[in-house]
């Protein structure tokens, strides 16, 4: 290749580089990531975000109730999520599948076989999780704007039966999804 033609890909590879924008600092992924939690639960909850490398890792270790995953930086839209502990090995369960190359839907099939088999501890009782998708966090303000919220409760093994609430998806009520599995929970319309 001519000198000319490596100056010009040097140069616009500098460029490029220049464009990218630097990896949000470990601060930063906090306060992101707990901005979906009511403000009381904020300062205890457990923060997991990702390093330099795009691994994930522990950002904090907390002493609250609450565990949260800080948005990944290769994914052009934001979301961030936070679960009550007791949802933490059903979880972490379903990264570590994936990670293995385990695709969905097989994820759940291989969590609700190890629930069922005692392998997989699941909540004793009704367990929260906030989550934001889409819009952006801007980290001067530590404001979320134009994230869509989403509130579930998880209840392994409700049923329709059980609860009293709708199979059915609802704009206007609350309804249960994936109801009989380890997975069921209800869901809320943040505008009701």
């Amino acid at each position: 290749m001519p000198i000319r033609s490596l100056a010009a890909v040097a140069l616009i590879t500098t460029g490029l580089a220049a464009q990218t924008p630097a990896p949000p600092s470990n601060e930063q992924q906090i306060a992101a990531a707990v901005s979906v939690l009511p403000s009381e639960a904020r300062p205890g909850a457990t923060v997991l975000g990702y390093d330099a490398a795009g691994k994930l890792v522990t950002l904090r270790k907390g002493t609250g109730d609450m565990t949260c995953l800080g948005t990944d930086p290769k994914d052009k839209n934001f979301h961030v999520a936070c679960y009550h502990n007791s949802m933490e090995p059903f979880m972490a369960r379903g990264r570590a599948l994936r990670a293995s190359g385990v695709k969905d839907p097989e994820v759940d099939s291989v969590r609700f076989r190890e629930v069922r088999a005692g392998k997989l501890p699941m909540p004793k009782g009704p367990a929260v999780m906030y989550q934001f998708f889409g819009g952006s966090f801007d980290p001067a303000t530590g404001e979320v704007s134009g994230a869509q919220p989403l509130y579930v409760v998880y209840i392994p093994g409700a049923t329709p039966q059980s609860t009293g609430l709708s199979a059915k998806p609802s704009r206007n009520a609350p309804w249960i999804m994936f109801p009989g599995t380890p997975k069921a929970h209800i869901m809320f319309t943040p505008k009701m």
